[in-house]
């Protein structure tokens, strides 16, 4: 699954790809939003941590889980 988080006042947004479900992903995006805690922690597929100050995001967007597709399309 592929995330892409947008910066507030930052020219890139941070792009990763996660195993996680987007339903996962989702509900960690709102409890994090709602909690209060101030802080986004997600893993990605190489086993980095990302934890993203929720006041500085602009917006989270979830990719679709599709395989990559191999040779040619006619």
């Amino acid at each position: 699954m592929e995330i892409r988080i947008g910066i507030v006042n930052a020219p890139r947004e941070l792009n990763f790809e996660t195993s996680q479900s987007a339903e996962e992903l989702v509900e960690q995006v709102q409890s994090a939003l709602t909690s209060g805690t101030g802080v986004l922690r997600l893993n990605d597929d190489k086993g980095r941590l990302y934890v993203v100050p929720t006041a500085g995001i602009a917006y989270v967007e979830i990719g679709t889980e599709e395989s990559r597709r191999i040779g040619f399309v006619g």
